[in-house]
């Protein structure tokens, strides 16, 4: 006797229970010189918030350097004090903020460089996997034209990986899960 597969259990809701921690969201401290202030809001295909997601930033120091033990570039320096991790839980309204630094570029895997980036991890109920996306800068539009990840998106979704100044001086990235302008997710 064969047994038909049992439904798959989603993601969560769990994430502003275990997953969030202190500080998680000051990867800096909000008066260092070099902070850069990251805000931005997830939504469904509707546009509705997510309010029980989580989002995740790795990134590197402003040298270009990650502070991981793969990462042997002695001639690059490290920021003392900087792990490039960051988790903030999404608040009702959907929204979330991180304070960082602004990356350095970085290798590409085949040579050359990547474009200044913060990778970023999405959690949600629902998502039997995160979804992993990337932050790209607006003053970094040469960089973000040769970045070999960026230019291997079609032209019109690309805008959905660099945030956008405001007023304020702080970036605004919105993650849109899915519908029109869904955030572009990579399969990794």
């Amino acid at each position: 006797m064969s047994l038909p597969p049992t439904a798959s259990q989603t993601v969560g809701p769990y994430f502003h229970i275990g997953l969030p921690y202190e500080g998680g969201e000051l990867l800096v401290d909000p008066d260092h010189p070099a902070a850069v202030r990251i805000r931005g809001t997830v939504t469904d295909g509707e546009g509705e918030p997510v309010p029980d997601s989580m989002i995740e930033l790795w990134q590197a120091g402003p040298g270009g350097r990650y502070a991981h033990p793969e990462d042997t570039r002695e001639d690059v320096p490290l920021e003392q004090g900087f792990s490039g991790f960051g988790r903030a839980a999404v608040d009702e309204s959907g929204s979330f903020e991180f304070v960082t630094l602004k990356p350095g570029a970085v290798p590409a895997p085949e040579g050359g460089t990547q474009a200044p980036h913060i990778n970023v991890s999405v959690f949600a109920r629902g998502l039997l996997r995160h979804l992993p996306t990337r932050l790209y800068f607006p003053d970094e539009a040469e960089a973000n034209d040769a970045d070999p990840v960026l230019s291997s998106i079609e032209p019109a979704r690309r805008a959905t990986l660099v945030a956008v100044e405001e007023e304020d001086g702080a970036l605004r990235f919105d993650v849109r899960l899915q519908g029109e302008a869904e955030t572009v997710f990579f399969d990794v």
